[in-house]
């Protein structure tokens, strides 16, 4: 499966692990796991394993910004390799998101 979803105990923190692609194909489970519930207070997005990251999923990510209160959203995005760094960064998503 390309992501699984975490949260703690009392749902304040919600961690998805996205593996191998991060593309439309996973835009459903993606949406089931954070645009279809209750707003938590934090979001971690996982990219370990990530080898490919297209526009669909930087327009995910906006959309989860979007969903967890825009400038007041708290998203960090950890385990990204230097390629989907890069790509954070030419997007302009490194000012949106915490990149760890």
């Amino acid at each position: 499966m390309g992501l699984t979803c975490d949260s703690d105990a009392e749902g304040d923190c919600i961690t998805l692990h996205v593996s191998d692609r991060f593309d439309f194909s996973v835009h459903r489970d993606f949406h089931d796991a954070c645009l279809a519930r209750p707003c938590a207070r934090s979001y971690v997005v996982d990219l370990e394993g990530v080898t490919c990251m297209d526009s669909s999923a930087l327009g995910m990510l906006l959309l989860l910004r979007e969903h967890a209160g825009g400038d007041d959203a708290e998203i960090r995005v950890v385990n990204a390799s230097t390629e989907l760094r890069s790509t954070f960064r030419v997007a302009g998503l490194d000012r949106l998101l915490t990149l760890d």
